[in-house]
């Protein structure tokens, strides 16, 4: 008997973590952690919905925090198995964990200095940077795009490339079973085709029995790559003739380097000043600039050349900030900067500095570069805001903000379906890791129209995987 389990990203876009058990394995693919508002947040304290102790292996798609980042908390609950993913993830990961631990003891810390005064318990992180170091101790050997492994017994899993993020993966696995065999295809995050630095997403080795598929924009389409790029400088020149700074709010993987990119072509196409002061302050996302270069197997080939070449992230006024002094001193910059800081959905980290300092200048600008959750501040100013709290202070909003969907990450409706039309006629397609009002209603229409079976899973609901075998 084989038996699926959402219990992450069901009917909601963030903490994927999905469960494959047959009586002989049981089987993981990714394990993140909820982001949102506070109340989507208190779903990372809960159980898992299975016993951690009895995981025998975890499939990693990528490292983006929504799909890794509970991983210290198995650990911590008791998993030890091993975790299989590509080279390139592994040492993301790495990145990401060890900053979301070091977050997580930082904000324990504060809280506890708050309620001794009040004389209440403080809460306990929900891991630390020992458990983040425990967690990567069980990972593989490094995954490679096209490589066949046996991750357990049964079990034969395919990482192909996503073109999400840097060694991102679609995992298609074969599951056999006593008499039953089934295939069943993880899209994982799937990348906007077109883009620049990273190759467009693979098909499966072959087709599916099932498709388990994220719908994060199953609504709509982004705006090419092309004319996000114009808009974007435009934007920057903009600002840059009022006299105002630019604050980017970015996530530190893929998203900053991009915008790099982008700005790289507007200062080579002269419609930037060639030394125009651009702050990435951001650890991680220095880090992860310098993780691009020691992995060329995950780039593009062209982008590859030209980065032996005339590397097109290192900008001429580009400057790196790690020491919090260094951030600090970019608020003295009145104007004509460019500040790439996280993180993208302004939930934490040095952005939220940056806003205060820059949000009630209407000389200055706000350039939203990818997607905001329900109820996180980068929402709230999207949706209109004309006030927001920032470090218990109330700002107006009066900075010009500007979004710009078409530096997404993942793919578009379009985008979405063309791929799920290279994998075949699956049984059943499972849609996951969207909005359910919006994303996955309208994709599941679509579904219909192409008379293609689709189900929305609950968090935790078992669903019986039948022994079909494709010839």
């Amino acid at each position: 008997m084989i038996r699926f389990s959402s219990h992450g990203a069901a009917k909601q876009v963030t903490g994927s973590c999905h469960r494959v058990e047959t009586q002989r394995a049981r089987v993981l693919v990714d394990c993140g952690l909820f982001q949102g508002g506070r109340e989507i947040e208190e779903e990372n304290t809960a159980d898992f919905g299975f016993d951690a102790t009895t995981v025998d292996v975890l499939l990693l798609t990528h490292a983006h925090l929504d799909h890794c980042g509970r991983l210290p908390l198995l650990h911590k609950r008791g998993f030890r198995g091993r975790i299989v993913a590509t080279a390139a993830t592994r040492e993301l990961a790495r990145l990401v964990l060890l900053d979301a631990a070091g977050l997580q003891e930082e904000d324990a810390r504060r809280a506890e200095r708050r309620t001794h005064r009040s004389g209440e318990p403080a809460p306990a992180p929900l891991y630390g940077i020992t458990d983040a170091l425990r967690v990567m101790d069980l990972f593989d050997a490094p995954v490679a795009y096209g490589e066949r492994r046996e991750v357990a017994p049964g079990c034969h899993a395919t990482f192909v490339n996503a073109g999400h993020i840097l060694g991102s993966a679609s995992v298609f696995v074969e599951i056999e079973d006593a008499a039953e065999r089934v295939s069943v295809l993880f899209s994982g995050d799937l990348g906007h085709p077109g883009r620049p630095l990273l190759d467009d997403p693979a098909p499966p080795p072959r087709a599916p029995d099932y498709v388990v598929m994220e719908t994060t924009y199953g609504d709509r389409d982004h705006r090419p790559w092309d004319a996000s790029v114009i808009e974007l400088v435009e934007a920057v020149a903009a600002t840059h003739r009022r006299g105002g700074n630019v604050v980017i709010p970015t996530f530190a993987l893929e998203r900053a380097q991009e915008i790099l990119y982008a700005l790289h072509r507007g200062i080579a196409r002269g419609a930037l000043p060639a030394h125009l002061p651009v702050f990435l302050d951001s650890p991680m996302a220095i880090s992860a600039t310098g993780i691009f270069r020691d992995h060329p197997e995950a780039l593009r080939a062209a982008v590859v050349a030209e980065f032996n070449r005339d590397h097109p992230l290192d900008l001429p006024g580009l400057r790196f900030t790690r020491e919090t002094a260094e951030s600090m001193a970019i608020n003295a910059i009145r104007g004509g900067a460019v500040i790439l800081a996280g993180s993208g959905m302004c939930t934490g980290g040095r952005i939220r500095h940056h806003l205060r300092h820059n949000l009630w200048n209407p000389a200055s600008s706000v350039i939203f570069v990818g997607y905001a959750a329900a109820g996180t501040l980068a929402r709230r100013i999207i949706d209109g805001a004309t006030r927001v709290r920032l470090f218990n202070e109330e700002v107006q909003v009066q900075a010009a903000i500007h979004t710009i969907n078409g530096f997404s990450a993942h793919a578009g409706q379009s985008q979405l379906r063309a791929w799920l039309a290279r994998c075949g006629q699956p049984h059943r397609v499972f849609l996951v890791h969207g909005d359910y009002d919006r994303g996955m209603q309208a994709f599941a229409a679509l579904l219909d129209r192409d008379g293609i079976a689709w189900q929305m899973p609950g968090a935790g609901e078992p669903i019986l995987l039948g022994g079909q075998r494709r010839d």
